[in-house]
């Protein structure tokens, strides 16, 4: 990904950006003299789409230094060097093993953009290594490893940041705080969507593992199984073995969106329609699927995905809307809302709009420099300084559980009643069953 911005030419941009927003406590503060600066030096895990993109974010923080690249595919690493080399100039070391990352204590922080499998085992190792954490949502694979990482944090005293960068949009949090404020009433109902044109994936193929992969390395934690074609290096999203499906790869973000709108934790009731529609293939999660949840007070939301029907409602491929006794909110794919009143003509009451930007709700990549940024500077600046983490792990931890929750009502096939105080699913051992998973002999998760 070509990007002629150098270091300081993007922190410029950056706090231009901060001004405009008119909002005195942007991230984008933390750019300013005066404030603590210390070098923080980190470790990304995992190179490619996602994780290109957080290479580049990270060096480009002012006072960050990315010391090591780390990955199993050997691909991925030349270009990582490239766009990283825009922004520093010492070399990153190469390494295919974060273990042995984990060993330099010299590393502050570790990121971590991996397959879905990979994500609460690594931070929770580094978390036990004495190192602050950012991770990729969903930030596990299943709830036992979401509720593990929260411990985990707590024990070692660490900082860990998911990474649904929502939470840090100016926009957003504007929006949110107005919702909170009454700008439509009390809200009853939310629903959010994502839509994409993805392609079959065919019936995989048992091969050899190509040699540029470490595919042992590449499965980590998950119990072993032969390698086939059609996994590597995007398909394990819609393996259960891997992958948490559509609605934790994006579904997060919008249920995190209204969670936090809503102002909810753990739901009573959940239920899931859905399936594998469109193709015949290996693909196992569904592409279309509708996940409701009934909360107290006389609260629900809905999420409904489409992986391959990219009709977009709103013109985005990704929102939420807020249905409250007085108005609506609408909140599309990018860092905007609308607000109508509850007319029959539904008038707008409110339009909040970014500059020109595309859509990228379905870039696999992230929504680019200007909306990760914030985020990224809000961890920096929590380990730096003690500020507020926008996304702490433990309310990363209940967003990601809605979707998990969602799954297994999917793959069980029953409603699921839900525990309020902790978010386990009651009467139901077969679908608690679904709650955690086995492991590879030598990768038990300890906390």
């Amino acid at each position: 990904m070509k990007n002629p911005i150098n270091r300081r030419s993007f922190i410029k941009t950056s706090a231009a950006a901060g001004i405009a927003t008119g909002i005195a406590a942007s991230p984008f503060h933390i750019f300013a003299k005066g404030m603590p600066s210390k070098k923080l030096v980190v470790a990304i895990m995992g190179l490619r789409s996602r994780g290109h993109a957080l290479t580049q974010n990270f060096a480009a923080q002012p006072d960050c230094e990315i010391a090591y690249l780390v990955d199993v595919d050997q691909r991925y690493f030349d270009p990582a060097v490239k766009v990283m080399s825009e922004y520093q100039k010492k070399q990153p070391k190469l390494e295919k093993d974060i273990r042995k990352v984990l060993e330099d204590k010299d590393v502050d922080a570790i990121v971590i953009a991996a397959p879905d499998h990979w994500h609460a085992p690594a931070a929770i190792m580094g978390c036990q290594a004495g190192k602050h954490v950012y991770v990729e949502k969903p930030c596990s694979h299943n709830p036992q490893e979401g509720e593990w990482l929260v411990a985990a944090s707590r024990k070692y005293n660490r900082r860990v940041q998911m990474g649904n960068q929502r939470r840090t949009w100016p926009n957003m949090q504007q929006c949110i705080r107005e919702i909170h404020s009454g700008i439509i009433g009390r809200v009853y109902y939310a629903k959010g969507w994502y839509a994409n044109n993805r392609a079959p994936i065919g019936f995989g193929k048992q091969t050899s593992v190509p040699d540029y992969l470490d595919f042992d390395l590449w499965q980590g934690p998950a119990p072993r199984k032969p390698y086939q074609d059609n996994i590597h290096p995007y398909n394990w999203h819609w393996f259960w073995h891997w992958g948490t499906g559509e609605s934790l790869n994006n579904g997060t973000h919008m249920l995190d969106l209204m969670r936090w709108g809503m102002q909810v934790d753990y739901p009573t009731r959940v239920v899931s329609t859905g399936g594998r529609y469109h193709y015949q293939d290996d693909w196992q999660t569904p592409d279309t699927q509708v996940i409701s949840l009934d909360f107290e007070d006389g609260k629900s939301m809905t999420w409904e995905g489409r992986s391959c029907n990219g009709y977009q409602p709103e013109s985005t491929g990704a929102g939420v809307i807020f249905y409250g006794e007085n108005g609506t909110v609408v909140v599309r794919g990018n860092d905007t809302y609308t607000v109508f009143d509850n007319s029959s003509s539904a008038k707008v009451v409110k339009d909040v709009k970014q500059d020109d930007a595309p859509d990228q709700t379905t870039n696999t990549m992230g929504p680019g420099m200007r909306y990760d940024s914030p985020h990224i500077a809000n961890f920096l600046s929590a380990i730096r300084d003690g500020a507020p983490l926008n996304s702490e792990i433990e309310g990363g931890f209940k967003s990601t559980l809605l979707c998990q929750l969602g799954n297994i009502a999917h793959r069980t096939g029953r409603v699921l009643n839900i525990d309020q105080r902790n978010g386990h699913i009651i009467g139901d051992p077969q679908a608690m069953e679904l709650w955690g998973r086995t492991y590879e002999p030598g990768w038990e998760i300890k906390v």
